[in-house]
């Protein structure tokens, strides 16, 4: 076979993932282009890249998961090769085909490939052919919602249904029962076609608390194939991987070999070319069972990476282009140990909702890995997924590099747009992930104990508050050292998210400050009030805070927590709009209308879903704040709706 030469590569992808490609391909000499959205008009990616191509507008389904405007940007700019990413076209069958057609080199296996492994049906069956173990289900092509219920009852709950095309747990639903089996259906078409285009789904026995094992595999055009070991995905929300590591805690070299073996040969079977991944359950008694491949680059690829020593995306370029892998499986070796988290624009506290805005304030740490798009100022969009940076540490041994994790989280300042950072800190401080025994069942078994909210924490709240007092824009400059005459208490009223707190701070004669609330006294010495970062003493203990004063909103980062307080000092007494009460329901953040649950002259019941929004590639179901009759619809379905907007109004019983 010869080689296929290429000098230019659109990266067909956006965020984080489509620099993390550039860097390896420029290093490697290429030329890169970035393609866009009118939504990312001016992200990094696209100012980072040589060139770059408008493809669309904001929604995927009209930017990037049109192959039409993709191929025809990779013509026009005159690339040779398109690089997918992971997402939106990565597992596209048709895409390959098409990058093949127009004579563009797709970077990833073939289309036939795709196709054989890239569908979880077809996947499973190669597997079975091939006398791997498999989990339990239903695959056929009668996607009747009748046949769906039946199947799933012969199955037995509970059970998952599962997107047939793409990853990230999108179109995925663990089903208890059959009264929530035919909502579970519907919704997980819905987010499917969404972000596939494609809405076929199977449906699989439900394995109680395993681990997410995955193997990563790489073959060349060759014949030749080797893995490079297991990641450990098994913490997860909303059956998306949080964090991600390697080795697994759980995987011995045994069954290492033996699921590496496995994976080499299911590969080999198919002709496979290019990066891929296998994916496991590992019941307790260390049982492995195939769920599915993913047939392209993965987002935890850089542990792998870590303890590997190898670049990923340079073996799919260089295997793109012909070369040979030039690995052979007893040259692979494995040094220490890596964790990945993903940062995320959510709001833990809230069942994970996505969050969008912009970002006042983004900076980094120093000294760990870190793969993001962005800088202080972007805007976050509500259009894809919320996936914001990866942060990565790497250490002789897990535990150093889980504490490199942690300090590097406790030094990141992500201020403007709520973030999953605290959360991030307490899965990784949690004892039962300390000790390596974290499943699938992890967040759902420990959520309280991760979901500890700042605004119940009263010394962040008096924190809060002082700061507040001390920045005031009209208040006079802070100055160290004793004042004159005591000052008369001022009563603050904050909110840190989930609540007004009212606190009464004031300064005493000896300079410190005094932030009273809910009868209790917290006594804060004041060493140093810099630009963004304030030094004090409180109980003995000398701390510091770094913060951002932005109007009347307030951000904090201290003890790796960021806290968002705003001054409501001033402000009027919310109302009962605020949560629901006065029977207008509102859209929890940007999105769009993907199903409306309610007709006019309908009785509904609190809590009962109303209206169903998609952001951020996920569905999200609002309910009715109060029982009654619902009076007007005001949106319609695949309308784009802004946080705060009516979309359903209710007249009171």
């Amino acid at each position: 076979m010869k080689r296929t030469p290429f000098f230019k590569i659109l990266v067909a992808n956006r965020g984080e993932i489509a620099l993390r490609i550039m860097r390896t391909a420029r290093r490697l000499g290429y030329g890169v282009v970035a393609v866009y959205s009118d939504a990312d008009r001016e992200a990094l990616h696209v100012r980072e890249a040589d060139s770059a191509v408008r493809i669309g507008e904001a929604l995927p389904a009209q930017s990037y998961l049109r192959i039409d405007a993709i191929i025809a940007a990779a013509k026009a700019i005159g690339a040779r090769a398109v690089h997918p990413g992971y997402g939106f076209l990565a597992e596209n069958e048709d895409f390959a085909q098409a990058c093949r057609d127009a004579g563009l080199v797709f970077i990833g296996p073939s289309p036939e490939a795709i196709r054989a492994m890239g569908n979880k049906a077809g996947a499973k069956d190669i597997m079975r052919e091939a006398g791997v173990p498999v989990v339990p289900g239903y695959q056929g092509a009668d996607q009747s919602d009748a046949v769906m219920l039946a199947e799933a009852r012969k199955i037995g709950f509970p059970v998952m249904i599962k997107a047939v095309a793409g990853g990230g747990g999108r179109g995925m639903r663990l089903v208890e029962d059959s009264a929530a089996f035919p909502d579970a259906l519907r919704s997980a078409r819905s987010e499917a076609l969404g972000a596939f285009g494609d809405p076929t789904v199977i449906l699989e026995r439900a394995i109680v608390d395993p681990r997410h094992i995955e193997i990563q595999v790489f073959g060349d055009r060759y014949g030749n194939a080797i893995h490079l070991g297991e990641r450990d995905c098994s913490v997860q929300r909303r059956h998306q991987k949080v964090i991600e590591e390697a080795p697994s805690p759980k995987v011995t070299p045994e069954l290492r070999t033996r699921m590496g073996a496995v994976a080499v040969t299911a590969v080999k079977s198919i002709g496979y070319e290019g990066a891929g991944t296998l994916e496991f359950l590992l019941d307790e008694s260390g049982e492995f069972y195939f769920m599915e491949m993913n047939t392209r680059l993965q987002v935890e690829h850089p542990v792998t990476e870590a303890i590997t020593g190898l670049d990923l995306v340079e073996l799919q370029l260089r295997i793109a282009a012909g070369e040979p892998l030039g690995l052979r499986q007893e040259d692979v070796r494995f040094s220490g140990h890596a964790i990945e988290v993903r940062l995320c624009s959510e709001d833990a506290g809230r069942d994970f909702m996505p969050q969008s805005g912009r970002m006042a304030l983004w900076q980094m740490p120093d000294g760990i890995r870190v793969e993001h798009a962005l800088q202080s100022g972007s805007e976050i969009p509500p259009f894809y997924d919320s996936m914001i940076a990866k942060i990565i540490g790497h250490g002789a041994d897990r535990n150093e590099a889980r504490g490199r994790l942690i300090c590097g989280l406790e030094q990141t300042a992500a201020f403007g747009v709520t973030t999953n950072q605290g959360f991030l800190i307490s899965c990784l401080r949690h004892p039962a992930f300390a000790k390596g025994e974290a499943t699938t069942a992890f967040i759902g078994n420990h959520r309280d104990e991760l979901l500890v909210s700042c605004a119940n924490d009263k010394t962040k709240g008096a924190l809060a508050a002082l700061l507040l007092y001390v920045t005031n824009p009209h208040a006079p400059p802070w100055r160290g050292g004793r004042s004159l005459a005591a000052t008369f208490p001022l009563t603050m009223r904050i909110d840190l998210g989930s609540g007004v707190l009212e606190v009464d701070v004031v300064r005493s004669r000896e300079g410190s400050y005094v932030a009273s609330l809910d009868g209790n006294e917290h006594c804060f010495e004041v060493n140093d009030l810099g630009r963004d970062v304030i030094r004090f003493r409180a109980d003995g203990i000398m701390e510091s805070a770094r913060f951002l004063r932005d109007g009347d909103q307030l951000y904090i980062l201290h003890r790796g927590t960021t806290v968002a307080a705003r001054d409501l000092t001033l402000a009027p007494p919310a109302s009962a709009a605020a949560s629901g009460g006065d029977g207008k329901v509102r859209a929890a953040m940007n999105g769009r209308v993907v199903a409306v649950l309610v007709k006019p002259g309908e009785q509904v019941a609190t809590g009962q879903p109303v209206m169903t929004l998609e952001a951020m590639k996920m569905e999200h179901v609002h309910t009715a704040g109060v029982a009654g009759t619902v009076s007007s619809i005001d949106v319609a379905e695949g309308e784009q709706v802004t946080t705060g907007r009516i979309v359903v109004e209710i007249a009171a019983a």
